[in-house]
């Protein structure tokens, strides 16, 4: 089994790079080749089957040539150009979101062209598809995103439909929630706050909180967020309708009570350290979020956090 991983050195992707080399088989298949793309690569896993290849995704050349060289049997496509970034470098943005996503799907295409099985595509989609959402998010709530990372992530959901129904690939796009807790890094990603808070409150640090306490978000720990990823990859699925997306279940939460759970873990005395200096724009975008029904990806077997006491406990661990 060959298998890529497209972002292998981002906050997910090395999460997941590290439990499929440690596990060195996806499902009851044995890995024999597992191929990380990134810019760059720090604290990657060195096993023998491991393959490191350092480039832009945004070059689409190289990006042509690496895929040529050996049939692929699954591909997790998690890299992109997110949030903030996407909307100040929109060219950048479109060259990873948009083209490189449609390049990695044609590499499925030429090789079922080739007389070989379509590769299983995992493709990152995330939440920000929704844009402004009604009362109440279902798996039937239309899409309309406010950022052009979210719109690209939509046009990507459209591919993934699109060459899996032709029989190209053997896709499916999972709508991920914020993820829990990102180490700091310049990512221009304007939801970081949340994972700024819960590692400066488990630190014993005070922290500014952009949003009102009564601002409510959906998120999930890293460790969620990979079993759900290596679920899809592995479990045998049908799609009602061949609708090949899926909003992750996930946790919906006030910041006042992701504090409150911090204090469970770490001690009272955080609540004390935390002062609130709401944004309209941040509280706008991720300050509103309403109840969330996830029916068809919970009848798939996807899985959330058991509670917020053990996100935030499992986020400090792997952070």
């Amino acid at each position: 089994m060959h298998v890529i991983v497209t972002g292998a050195n981002g906050f997910v992707g090395r999460a997941l790079a590290r439990r499929l080399a440690m596990a060195a088989r996806l499902g009851h298949m044995p890995i024999d080749r597992l191929s990380l793309f990134d810019l760059s690569f720090d604290d990657a896993p060195e096993e023998a089957f491991v393959r490191h290849l350092p480039g832009d995704l945004g070059d689409m050349a190289w990006l042509r040539r690496t895929l040529a060289k050996t049939p692929v049997d699954v591909i997790f496509h998690l890299a992109s150009i997110p949030g903030g970034m996407a909307e100040q470098h929109y060219e950048l943005a479109r060259r990873v979101n948009l083209e490189a996503t449609t390049v990695l799907l044609e590499s499925g295409k030429a090789q079922v062209e080739a007389g070989r099985r379509a590769p299983v595509f995992v493709f990152a989609s995330t939440i920000a598809v929704f844009g402004a959402m009604p009362a109440l998010v279902t798996d039937e709530t239309l899409p309309h995103p406010l950022m052009t990372y979210g719109a690209q992530k939509l046009i990507g959901e459209t591919l993934v439909n699109d060459f899996s129904r032709r029989g190209w690939v053997d896709g499916l796009s999972l709508r991920l929630p914020g993820v829990l807790a990102r180490p700091p890094a310049r990512t221009g990603q304007l939801s970081a706050f949340m994972s700024d808070i819960i590692r400066e409150l488990a630190a014993g640090r005070p922290f500014t909180c952009p949003t009102s306490p009564d601002a409510t978000t959906w998120a999930s720990s890293l460790p969620c967020v990979i079993n759900n990823l290596v679920h899809a990859a592995t479990a045998p699925m049908v799609f009602p309708e061949a609708r090949r997306t899926l909003t992750l279940p996930t946790l919906r939460f006030s910041m006042k009570e992701l504090i409150d759970a911090i204090a469970v873990v770490h001690g009272a005395g955080v609540n004390t350290l935390v002062r609130f200096e709401p944004q309209e724009r941040i509280e706008s975008l991720f300050g509103r979020f309403p109840p969330l029904e996830t029916l068809a990806a919970a009848a798939l077997g996807f899985s959330s956090d058991i509670d917020l006491t053990a996100l935030v406990r499992r986020a400090i661990v792997d952070d």
